[in-house]
């Protein structure tokens, strides 16, 4: 037997759990237990529906760490900070804490972010299109910003109708609906 204890994927926290609006705190120490709390953050990423990306926040845990599995392969990053944004791009946008409400959203389309790896080493990443509004939306998480905190009220009002609508019981939903950008 082996002193490690055995990873586990943590539940995701939804809409409507206060730590998802709570400002997360930065890293100051990589040790064993964060190097765990990562592999265990892929772990649930891995067994989400569909997601490519997780902050710490959203399996409540306040640091600012987030997750990501794209086309490079896994990856991590803490006290990460978007150092340089342009453009504008239009996508629909979704969330593991929202899960099912995909919503057309307005965001920076380049942008170079810097934060700290799993070694310690200071990086950056320059991304666009989907890879750099992936890191805004984890970035958003870390300051307790959610999809609904970025729309225009009409479009929140909406979404939070739809988003009711989706996790109403079995009987009450009914299909998937796309809201566009108003």
């Amino acid at each position: 037997m082996t002193g490690s204890l055995p990873r586990m994927a943590h539940e995701i926290r939804t809409f409507g759990d206060p730590v998802l609006k709570s400002e997360a705190a930065p890293i100051t120490d990589i040790d064993g237990r964060l190097v765990r709390l990562v592999d265990e953050m892929f772990d649930t990423l891995e067994t989400s529906n569909g997601g490519i990306a997780l902050a710490a926040p959203q399996i409540g845990i306040q640091k600012q760490i987030f997750v990501w599995d794209l086309d490079d392969g896994r990856e991590v990053i803490f006290n990460p900070v978007i150092a340089e944004s342009d453009g504008e791009w239009v996508y629909d946008e979704g969330c593991l804490s929202i899960p099912g409400l995909y919503v057309e959203m307005i965001r920076p389309r380049r942008v170079l972010l810097r934060g700290i790896d799993l070694d310690g080493n200071e990086v950056e990443r320059e991304a666009d299109d989907l890879e750099a509004r992936m890191y805004q939306h984890e970035l958003d998480h870390l300051h307790g910003v959610l999809m609904f905190d970025r729309m225009t009220p009409e479009q929140r009002s909406e979404a939070l109708a739809e988003y009711r609508r989706l996790s109403a019981p079995e009987p009450e939903r009914r299909g998937f609906r796309r809201l566009p950008l108003r």
